[in-house]
């Protein structure tokens, strides 16, 4: 006969999928924006690079994209940002 052990539902932590980086992207695209900190946050490595190179081009002006950026992550919803930018891999906006 085989026994089964009660299951403590409170003490089961949820499935969790991947972290969601949408605080920490965002802070890092408001922040340091030219810089592409976000992008590498993202694992978005090529755009990272690209984002650096066109701010120094520029002198800087580049940089209002990753402030932009940082506001969209920011105002996303978690699953909406989940879903975009971590699963979708959406490199731009």
């Amino acid at each position: 006969m085989e026994t089964t052990k009660p299951t403590e539902d409170w003490n089961n932590a949820p499935q969790t999928r991947q972290e969601n980086k949408k605080v920490l992207a965002g802070i890092m695209g408001i922040l340091f924006g030219g810089l592409g900190i976000h992008k590498f946050v993202l694992g978005y490595t090529q755009e990272g690079i690209i984002q650096i190179v066109v701010s120094i081009v520029t002198c800087g002006i580049f940089s209002i994209v990753g402030f932009i950026e940082g506001i969209i992550y920011l105002t996303k919803s978690d699953e909406e940002f989940y879903q975009t930018y971590q699963v979708g891999k959406k490199g731009w906006f």
